[in-house]
């Protein structure tokens, strides 16, 4: 998985002063879900469950997350 490039991008963005701290934690954050998300739908159980820990440690982003990926919120629909 790209996760760690991904986390190496953003703190080198935050150490340049590009990004604030925060929002290099929850691109960070958000990389992590996405690549759970792609596992899972893969058939990664694991990854699932994994997921699933994550959108419900983060509830104070459920509705920007339910308009950018809306995939991952189905049983909603």
């Amino acid at each position: 998985m790209g996760s760690k490039w991904l986390i190496a991008l953003s703190l080198t963005l935050a150490a340049a002063g590009a990004m604030p701290a925060t929002a290099v934690a929850q691109s960070v954050r958000e990389a992590e879900l996405i690549g759970f998300h792609q596992l899972c739908e893969k058939g990664d159980r694991r990854a699932c469950v994994r997921f699933g820990i994550m959108i419900g440690e983060n509830r104070g982003r459920h509705e920007e997350w339910r308009r950018l990926h809306r995939e991952w919120f189905w049983w909603e629909r």
